[in-house]
């Protein structure tokens, strides 16, 4: 597949190049070599693209839901369609291997088209009568939305937040992340292909202060943001100034915990979706997994011949289950933190070696006799390190659990019904699991509490965070006044 993009931005409806702008290397995570080039936009491509959102987003809004979602279900089946290769542009874009990306993303970016497209017409607002008089309400956009994207899921986000505002009756501007630029650019192709009229998704490419110029500007009234906690504080506090609508869609260090009646062969499998799928660079991962003293040798030894079964190579092998990081600096920041973890007396149960071979890749790597104040087991980590904690009793080890300023999500293994769903009730997260780790259906709300985020993404919720509700009062009799 053709890798190098036909122009760096997609603006009112077609592709669009402005090569004054900073140059921005696309590196294959497989190989370390350079397969495209972008430039990052310029102000008058920023402003060129807000210009054509705010022109296109009213006559869209007058249209119906029903028309509206028709295009998005169109899409959707475009998307569905072209799986094959748009899972190899993600895997060029990600360095995922292609059996992850062909069953994960342009996949999950097709059901949020089609989800958010088959509501579009049932958004409706509410008749409130009071006495003869009544109230009613109109559910309308918010005008035109930024989304910001992470370089890990970037076809997924990219549809994750235009499907929702586009149903919504919203205009988007999305700034992909400078990593993985290709993807969200297709999605717009696909969206206009569709029959989106021109300038109601917008891809422009660009750095931090691209997404600064975006959130800051007066014509924006929504900024959705995937990304770091630390990004995360600077986007809410930029967005606020202007009182902005936002969601914010952050990071975590989310507990697992895996109580000795557990079935060990999900718990495993669980531990290692919650943190080696995508080597581990997904915000949701459950990164300390809190293991029942009773079984924690079981559970080590279980889990090693899994991972010895792992096949890591190259990502475009349907084979090849374990692909590299995505990039070097990422990489060079999870082995600093094994250094560091080895520093801190945790012991090394598994793998935590970078590979000898070309591109970003390293061994998925497990700690055992974590700590709850080592720095593995406090920070985020973005790669594939788990770390492992002993623990005794339940009211302690959900205590633990809850003991992080971050609540992404959380999950239990146990066969133990009522304490499941204790447990679930208990954990200070946004997402929760039982038995199962990182499942995320369009149809359920996904976000964060604490230091993890505002709002939600997907679901029903998803509409009262790209749409405003408007009250309108209506007296049938005359109207008295003091004097």
């Amino acid at each position: 597949m053709q890798t190098q993009p036909k122009a760096s931005h997609f603006i009112d409806g077609a592709y669009v190049e402005d090569d004054s702008g900073t140059p921005i290397d696309v590196i294959y995570p497989a190989t370390g070599e350079k397969i495209a080039t972008v430039y990052a936009a310029t102000p008058a491509i920023v402003d060129r693209a807000l210009d054509a959102a705010r022109r296109a987003q009213g006559a869209w809004a007058a249209m119906s839901g029903t028309e509206r979602g028709r295009i998005l279900r169109r899409a959707a089946d475009i998307m569905r369609d072209r799986n094959h290769d748009l899972s190899v542009l993600e895997t060029y874009d990600t360095g995922k291997p292609y059996q992850e990306t062909s069953v994960a993303d342009a996949t999950s970016g097709a059901d949020a088209l089609e989800y958010f497209g088959g509501m579009a017409a049932t958004l409706t607002g509410e008749h409130i009568q009071l006495g003869e008089d009544w109230v009613y309400t109109r559910r309308e956009p918010l005008g035109v939305c930024v989304g910001i994207g992470a370089w890990n899921y970037p076809t997924q986000i990219a549809c994750w937040k235009g499907a929702p505002a586009l149903a919504c009756g919203n205009a988007v501007v999305f700034k992909p992340s400078e990593t993985t630029p290709l993807s969200a650019l297709k999605v717009a192709e696909i969206l206009h292909e569709a029959g989106l009229p021109a300038g109601l998704y917008n891809v422009v490419q660009g750095m931090g202060e691209v997404g600064a110029a975006l959130v800051t500007d007066a014509r924006v009234d929504k900024v959705s943001l995937t990304g770091s906690v630390p990004t995360g504080r600077k986007v809410y506090a930029a967005a606020a100034e202007g009182m902005k609508h936002v969601t914010m869609e952050l990071g975590g260090k989310s507990p697992m915990i895996v109580f000795e009646d557990a079935n060990i062969e999900n718990a495993v499998s669980g531990a290692i979706l919650g943190n080696f799928y995508s080597s581990g660079q997904v915000c949701s991962n459950g990164t300390r997994v809190f293991v029942h003293k009773d079984i924690k040798e079981q559970f080590l030894n279980r889990l090693a011949a899994r991972l010895d079964a792992a096949v890591i190579g190259d990502p475009m092998d349907p084979t090849t289950n374990f692909g590299p990081m995505v990039s070097e600096h990422q990489m060079k920041i999870a082995l600093d933190y094994i250094a560091k973890g080895e520093a801190e007396g945790a012991r090394l149960a598994y793998g935590g070696k970078a590979i000898d071979r070309p591109g970003f890749y390293m061994q998925p790597c497990v700690f055992a006799d974590v700590t709850d104040d080592m720095v593995i087991a406090r920070e985020e980590i973005f790669g594939p390190v788990m770390a492992v904690l002993d623990f005794e009793d339940e009211t302690e080890v959900l205590a633990r659990a809850n003991a992080t300023e971050f609540g992404l999500a959380a999950g239990v293994f146990t066969n133990n019904l009522t304490r499941a769903h204790r447990i679930a009730a208990g954990f200070e997260a946004g997402t929760c699991y039982i038995n199962t780790y990182n499942d995320a259906p369009v149809e359920a709300p996904f976000g964060g509490v604490k230091a993890s985020g505002v709002g939600r993404e997907n679901s029903k919720a998803a509409i009262e965070h790209y749409s405003q509700l408007k009250s309108v009062y209506v007296r049938m009799g005359d109207l008295e006044a003091p004097f």
